[in-house]
């Protein structure tokens, strides 16, 4: 579904990506891990179009959409969630989701914003009623009238993931779904992507949550230092040796990793030993 050649991105001199490859195959999770600054967050800005790539090509189902607009990325069939939550703080629950909308029909969503009050057309209650399914996959239904802003942060974070379901993708990102979360809600989150799934979107994530990772996916890339360092099943994964070096730092490697996130903690739920 998704197709990376030689994506690199540099910044002033700075090789934030370098000769980054990989597929998406469709209907599988596929997680990009790696320790801070590996350039995650830079890959899926370039896939969205966020940022243009300095050089490789970026195709969705045989599309080039190496540098495209982000809203033409997301009328192709992807879309994305951010680490940093991007909501509409001062419109409702509700209101957010219909702005996904906003990609497939822009004047169906300006009507429904502009029309008069008690006066619903046809269009905009199949809007809301296609909003409110969303919400209630997402465990958000009863919440649909409260502001955004005023959600606790997990809430926020699957309020992301509507808004983003409602540009109907076929491919979705999702950056770090699960930080600052508690293992209650990481749980939640974990069945809702494993849901997704089963409905056929396809699902890219990055995510320093190890045990969500090992547990979820499919297929993992690890990234160090812009460089893409591994590839395979989860099992393959524990035993990588340079993804081994690139979190614990084990022999002399010039894949130094990031003493931030090098833990051991880290390292020994990618063994599988926690």
């Amino acid at each position: 579904m998704l197709r990376l050649s030689g994506v690199t991105k540099n910044f002033a001199g700075y090789a934030a990506l370098s000769d980054v490859s990989f597929t998406v195959e469709e209907g599988t999770i596929h997680a990009v891990i790696g320790p801070n600054g590996a350039g995650k967050t830079t890959l899926f800005n370039l896939i969205t179009g966020v940022l243009p790539p300095s050089a490789g090509t970026i195709e969705l189902d045989g599309v080039d959409l190496t540098g495209s607009r982000p809203d033409f990325v997301a009328r192709k069939g992807l879309a994305r969630t951010f680490q940093g939550v991007r909501l509409f703080q001062s419109m409702t629950v509700l209101e957010n989701v219909q702005t996904g909308q906003f990609v497939r029909d822009r004047h169906q969503l300006i009507s429904t914003f502009l029309s008069l009050p008690f006066v619903v057309s046809e269009s905009e209650r199949a809007s809301r009623d296609e909003a409110m399914d969303l919400l209630k996959l997402v465990g958000l239904d009863k919440h649909h009238h409260s502001f955004a802003g005023d959600l606790a942060l997990a809430d926020q974070r699957r309020l992301e993931i509507a808004r983003a379901l409602a540009t109907r993708p076929r491919l979705l990102l999702l950056d770090e779904p699960v930080a600052g979360m508690n293992p209650t809600e990481v749980n939640e989150a974990s069945q809702l992507i494993k849901t997704l799934a089963k409905k056929g979107i396809t699902v890219l994530l990055t995510e320093h949550h190890m045990s969500l990772v090992m547990e979820i996916s499919d297929v993992i890339s690890v990234l160090n230092y812009g460089q893409k360092i591994a590839e395979g099943k989860p099992a393959e994964i524990r035993e990588a040796p340079l993804v081994l070096e690139a979190y614990l730092g084990h022999g002399d490697s010039k894949h130094a990793p990031d003493s931030s996130l090098s833990t051991s903690a880290d390292m020994s739920v990618v063994q599988g030993t926690v």
